[in-house]
């Protein structure tokens, strides 16, 4: 899980809620067409195009807006965008494991879900070689229900995070090479795009970097 830094909301969003009148009041239900794509698009560009949870690529088709602290809650106001992210999978297909957004749905407790937006997500948890996922500190309830209840361990993701992982275990390469691999795959790529499991590798691999 990579710490999201929030932007400010896109303008078309803003605008679109500035609308607001006496006889018309936004909700997120009304939200759609261009100005509910430029919503996600800012999303997934502050998310480096990865999901806020699990880290694989999001793409416009395979993604859904998630609400961090579900709609439900009357506290809640859904057109907030500090309150907003944006999670891998967009309709579950048949047969078709659920993960990170579409698993958590509503469930919600600050005690006890890792937040992507808290700046220390990304020491809560420690990786394997084979992909596996376990919470960096073995007392640590809040890592163990956040990998649980978003599904962070099921075997599709592990065998994922193992298949990002392999090509850094090539016993072929020499330190040097691993270090420029390493930094390479760390940077922002074209668009600010990051590769995925960017946290998995970097809490694996991230100590070959030369400073």
């Amino acid at each position: 899980m990579k710490y999201v830094i929030k932007n400010e909301e896109p303008v078309p969003f803003a605008e679109w809620k500035a609308l607001a009148n006496d006889e018309w009041q936004p909700t997120y239900n009304d939200l759609s067409g261009e100005t509910k794509a430029s919503v996600k698009t800012s999303l997934m560009q502050e998310q480096g195009f990865l999901c806020c949870y699990c880290e694989r690529r999001l793409t416009a088709s395979d993604s859904h807006i998630e609400h961090l602290q579900p709609q439900r809650d009357p506290a809640v106001d859904p057109l907030d965008y500090s309150n907003l992210l944006c999670s891998c999978q967009n309709q579950i297909k048949k047969g078709k494991p659920r993960h990170c957004g579409n698993l958590k749905g509503d469930w919600y407790d600050p005690e006890l879900l890792v937040s992507p937006l808290n700046p220390d997500c990304e020491g809560r948890f420690i990786f394997a070689g084979d992909g596996f996922i376990t919470p960096a500190e073995a007392h640590d309830a809040a890592a163990r229900e956040t990998i649980a209840r978003l599904g962070l361990d099921i075997p599709k993701l592990n065998d994922l995070r193992a298949s990002a992982i392999e090509p850094f275990l090539e016993e072929s390469l020499t330190m040097d090479q691993l270090s420029q691999f390493v930094d390479g795959y760390l940077s922002t790529g074209p668009e600010d795009r990051l590769g995925e499991f960017w946290t998995t590798i970097k809490t694996l691999f991230g100590d070959f970097v030369i400073a």
